[in-house]
């Protein structure tokens, strides 16, 4: 995403820069505060880090949400060009090497989309992961985070004990499963129509 010459105008109140957290394709994150921004915030990658611009009156508290907020945004927008099957193959056995030793060893991962009520399933007597197309587009960590699920099963079938201890390994599972309960939440949300004139 180029950066906005619109947003660099000016010179900031405020600039922090700080290390993101695990799974963040950035190095680092820098925050510029402006006291002529009131309440819009966005970000873009600059080389290898995030300039993520805010309100210059927000709170520490307020700044460290909107920095997480945005970092999902653009992984989702960066996650857009779809992986193919091959790149979802390729990304499973890095997973499977990063957290199992390289024990799981699925024969095919692919993309489904018949897979409507499940974000992902896993066949261990055929070593087959197949994950739901629903995915595509949703950040990274949480792509990840089924991967690590599914590659789990082929060496735990069940949801017992020893299977959520191997998920221990991998450090964003709360979170992604945080953000596909989230997900499922909105989705049972009763749609309100718009009303007539709008």
């Amino acid at each position: 995403m180029p950066a906005d010459p619109l947003h660099r105008a000016g010179n900031p109140q405020r600039s922090t820069t700080s290390q993101p957290p695990s799974g963040s394709r950035a190095s680092a994150i820098e925050v510029r505060r402006s006291a002529r921004r009131r309440r819009t915030v966005s970000a873009y990658r600059e080389g290898d880090r995030t300039v993520v611009l805010i309100p210059a009156r927000m709170s520490e508290a307020e700044e460290q949400r909107w920095v997480t907020v945005m970092l999902d945004k653009l992984a989702a927008q960066e996650n857009k060009r779809v992986l193919g099957d091959k790149e979802l193959s390729e990304r499973a056995a890095r997973l499977s090497e990063l957290y199992f030793d390289g024990r799981a060893r699925p024969t095919s991962v692919r993309w489904v989309t018949n897979q409507n009520t499940r974000w992902g399933s896993c066949t261990p007597a055929e070593g087959s992961i197949r994950l739901s197309h629903r995915l595509q587009g949703m950040p990274e960590y949480v792509v990840d985070y089924v991967l690590v699920h599914e590659l789990a099963h082929l060496l735990v079938p069940g949801h017992g004990s020893d299977f959520w201890r191997l998920l221990e390994a991998y450090p964003r599972t709360e979170r992604a499963r945080g953000y596909l309960e989230g997900v499922v939440a909105a989705d049972r949300l009763p749609q309100v129509p718009a009303a007539r004139g709008e």
